[in-house]
This record gives C-alpha cells, structure tokens and sequence, in this order.
C-alpha cells in the first residue's frame, strides 16, 4: 500500500460498461488490478500493452506503482478503462504530460457503446427474415 509520505494520485476511467478506479503513487512500477499482478489478471499480452500505454507514452514505467480497482464489462473493456483513468491519474500528478497523453487519445472518452434493441427486431440491428409470400 501507499506509504503516508507519498502523494496518491487518483484518475477514474470508463470504457463500454466497465469501470476503473486507478491509484498512481512514487514507487518501482508495479502494476496491481483487482489485487491481482498485471500478469495474472490479464492474460492476452495486448492487453497487457493497452494498460502500460500511458506510461510507455510517458516515460515513468518504473516510476509509478499502479492500484487499479475494476468492474463490469469484458476484458477488453476493462483494460481500456483502465488506460483512460492511468491516463487522467498521470495528468494529475504532472500536468506537463498533458499534451503528449491528450495527443494519443488517452484522456479521451471512447463513447462507443452498445446500441440498444429495438422493438420488431432480433437485435439492434438484426431483422427477421423478409418473405414475400
């Protein structure tokens, strides 16, 4: 956990139906989901790589340690929730990294979400077969 000396720094992020809580303080660069290793809680290596953006782009992979808290969605949500609060987390502990996080989309909302099912049809989109007799 964070040391009483260190300056915690907090950024929420959203991606489809999931939501992180993610923490940045001073440390060696370990990152923790769920409690879990990063390793551990995901196990696609794009995954992995979706989460470490902001810090790569940043260039404190080794000098921030990462507690994120995430829940709902899929995978590919919840990484991607984590990456946009990492990003807001980041953009509060230096404001200089603004530009360069704004510049790659990462603090950036994806409002891509799940069209909702409309009446008279299987799926959002997805009608019944058409027969002319």
């Amino acid at each position: 956990m964070a040391k009483k000396d260190n300056i915690v720094y907090y950024g929420t992020g959203r991606r489809k139906s999931s939501i992180a809580r993610v923490r940045v303080v001073e440390g060696s660069g370990k990152i923790t989901v769920n409690g879990q290793d990063l390793d551990e809680f995901f196990g696609l290596d794009t995954l992995k790589v979706i989460v470490k953006q902001p810090l790569s782009v940043t260039n404190t992979t080794t000098k921030y340690d990462v507690i994120a808290t995430v829940k709902g969605g899929g995978a590919t949500g919840q990484a991607g929730a984590i990456r946009h609060g990492l990003a807001r987390a980041l953009n509060a502990a230096n404001t200089e990294f603004r530009p360069v996080l704004k510049s790659n989309g990462f603090l950036t909302r994806d409002p891509r979400m799940k069209e909702r099912k409309k009446y008279g049809l299987k799926k959002a989109r997805k009608a019944p077969q058409f027969s002319k007799r």
